[in-house]
């Protein structure tokens, strides 16, 4: 429950954030402003997502392709295609793993690699993840020393759509630790399962467990109220979104991006017994002239023309 309080606490201070300032892109260009009246006419990207405090993303694209996203901390998440399909995802930074909305201060770097079936669906990422730690000041110095590497993973992670929708059904993923001179296995597990109502998400749940040892934690969540406008996440490839959601375990939250809408009101629910009484988290939505969303749970989505 330690990460779902932490995440009230993010949501809540969000909530009255609003940010009106003009904006330009890396190349000079103006931005579509949170100004109601402002908007733009033709293909557009997601260019930022920003608060009064900080800008919590930032995109960079080669032509129409996001090659590159800079989030907090200087973290960089850098895209390499085959074609038009995400090949590899490389990651160095900061992430907030144990879910107290803080980043922390022990770095992550990651290497992800897709493979796609026969019809073009994306069915497997393979992930190799190093965790570097800080190591502490050499007295008399009071400056801490350099990021040392500390414990390596595996994680395969498998996805499944229906047969009769054709949406994402489930992912399922196998973990365990890489360790120089001894023998690799899977030694934990992690089970999602999607449902939908139309084309947006409306209920996940994933459970946690050590391979064959049965569940230690599972959690719910429910999204309401889809609006009828444009989500700011259908700018954004399907690949990079599943990575996203995959590079900690309180990121299942945000599984909303997957949907062309955007819900008003989502519910947190610890299904471990005995089960709590579900978090609900509700928001009003900003548009702009041409119906996409810009403004949502307290944070700012600016874009850009391409």
């Amino acid at each position: 429950m330690k990460r779902l309080f932490y995440f009230i606490l993010l949501i809540a201070g969000l909530s009255s954030i609003h940010s009106c300032k003009e904006m330009i892109d890396e190349d000079g260009n103006s931005l579509i402003d949170l100004n109601p009246d402002s908007g733009l006419t033709g293909p557009r990207a997601l260019f930022r997502e920003v608060t009064d405090a900080d800008t919590l993303a930032e995109y960079h694209y080669n032509g129409l392709l996001l090659t590159k996203v800079l989030t907090d901390s200087s973290s960089v998440t850098n895209i390499a295609y085959s074609g038009d399909k995400i090949s590899k995802i490389d990651f160095m930074g900061f992430l907030d793993l144990d879910g107290d909305d803080k980043l922390d201060k022990d770095s992550i770097s990651y290497s992800q690699l897709f493979t796609y079936g026969p019809t073009g669906k994306l069915v497997t990422i393979s992930e190799n993840r190093s965790f570097f730690k800080r190591t502490p000041p050499v007295a008399p110095s009071t400056t801490p020393g350099p990021q040392t590497l500390y414990k390596k993973t595996k994680s395969l992670y498998t996805l499944k759509y229906s047969a009769t929708t054709d949406k994402l059904e489930s992912i399922g993923m196998q973990n365990g630790p890489d360790a120089s001179g001894t023998p690799f296995v899977f030694t934990d597990y992690s089970d999602t399962k999607y449902e939908y109502q139309g084309d947006n998400v409306s209920k996940v749940t994933r459970e946690y467990g050590p391979v064959g040892g049965g569940v230690v934690t599972k959690y719910g969540y429910d999204y309401y109220s889809y609006d009828t406008q444009i989500s700011p996440f259908t700018l954004l490839p399907f690949g990079y979104k599943i990575s996203r959601l995959l590079s900690t375990e309180s990121n299942d939250v945000e599984s909303f991006i997957l949907s062309p809408n955007s819900p008003k009101r989502i519910s947190i629910t610890d299904l471990m017994t005995p089960i709590p009484s579900p978090v609900f988290l509700t928001t009003d939505y900003l548009y702009d002239p041409q119906t996409y969303m810009r403004v949502g749970f307290g944070i700012n989505y600016i874009y850009k023309p391409l």
